[in-house]
């Protein structure tokens, strides 16, 4: 189930931008702080004050610098009012002035008449530009709601899926017990942020928390501590836990290079069978460690395979099968 989130602006405000170093203040439009800002994406057009309106964007937050500061004072009042009504007709969540400039008056007034809330940050504009894109993306990206348990496993992002009852929850309690995290169970939320990056979180409500049938729901966090939960990671590897099936054949080598595309991208997918005597949690554990050192360009498998296709065309045959005879003992 795929999730398209909005933010008003009075979410960004709540957001607090100040975290990361963008302080905002608002200036007049507060009826306004309702509208919705629906692209991560900032416009910063000066044409439109100088009449080609067509070039605004609904949705997108429109940004003022020093430049169009400087021209909206080389107008009259009238003209400059006419300019600003005209911007804000166009469905603009705000508008946001950097660099602390200070602002001609008619930029409040038609901002309370139009209800578009008049933000200012003392941040210089590539900055801000850059940090206010940095938190709409985060807030904008499209989620996607994923039946699964993710962890944190040697610093990788886990996420276990598979049918109902199969035993995700039991695995990962096993895995947190041997000092891994748990990031999500039951519900993971996933996100896209940027062009190949999948990150993974609970929902608010439920986080820290474990379904184990028999025990019911338990606070991992209180139970281990802490450092046994974290509230989101990236999503590096999808292990899908399937009923072991005697007829159905199984990859045994690890050369296959299966995928599971979550909200577009393909993440790197293992198939693991559930049978009678196996220890899922050493299983993914080492799945996981394997995986890492694929990351890094090592896969056992390949090497074996490659070691074998030498020997076999005698490309590089070991030194016990080497067909040269063994020079002599000159004393003999």
């Amino acid at each position: 189930m795929s999730i398209t989130p909005t933010i008003t602006v009075r979410g960004l405000l709540d957001a607090r931008p100040e975290s990361v170093g963008l302080t905002i203040d608002l200036l007049a439009g507060a009826r306004g702080l309702e509208r919705h800002i629906t692209s991560p994406y900032i416009q910063k057009t000066g044409l439109a004050l100088a009449g080609f309106h067509e070039y605004l964007q609904a949705g997108r937050i429109l940004l003022f610098g020093d430049s169009e500061v400087r021209f909206l004072e080389s107008l009259d009042s009238a003209a400059r009012r006419r300019a600003l009504a005209n911007s804000f007709a166009a469905h603009l969540p705000c508008l946001l002035v950097t660099g602390g400039a200070e602002l001609p008056p008619e930029v409040e007034i038609e901002g309370e008449l139009a209800d578009v809330p008049i933000l200012r940050t003392p941040v210089p504009t590539a900055t801000a530009i850059g940090k206010l894109t940095a938190i709409l993306e985060d807030r904008l990206a499209v989620r996607e709601v994923i039946h699964g348990v993710l962890l944190d496993i040697l610093g990788l992002g886990v996420l276990i899926v598979g049918e109902s009852g199969i035993g995700k929850s039991e695995c990962a309690l096993d895995l947190v017990v041997r000092g891994h995290r748990l990031v999500a169970d039951d519900t993971v939320e996933v996100r896209r942020r940027a062009e190949s990056i999948v990150i993974g979180a609970c929902p608010e409500l439920t986080r820290h928390h474990m379904e184990v049938r028999g025990l019911g729901l338990i606070n991992i966090r209180d139970l281990f501590g802490v450092a046994s939960t974290r509230t989101s990671k990236r999503v590096e590897l999808v292990v899908q836990l399937d009923r072991w099936d005697q007829d159905r054949e199984y990859d045994r080598l690890g050369l296959d290079d299966a995928s599971y595309e979550l909200i577009g991208l393909k993440v790197p997918l293992l198939r693991m069978p559930v049978g009678p005597g196996r220890n899922l949690a050493i299983l993914v554990e080492v799945a996981a460690r394997n995986q890492l050192l694929r990351m890094r360009g090592i896969n056992a498998a390949r090497e074996l395979v490659k070691r074998l296709d030498e020997s076999l065309t005698g490309t590089q045959a070991p030194k016990h099968l080497s067909t040269q005879a063994p020079e002599e003992d000159e004393e003999l």
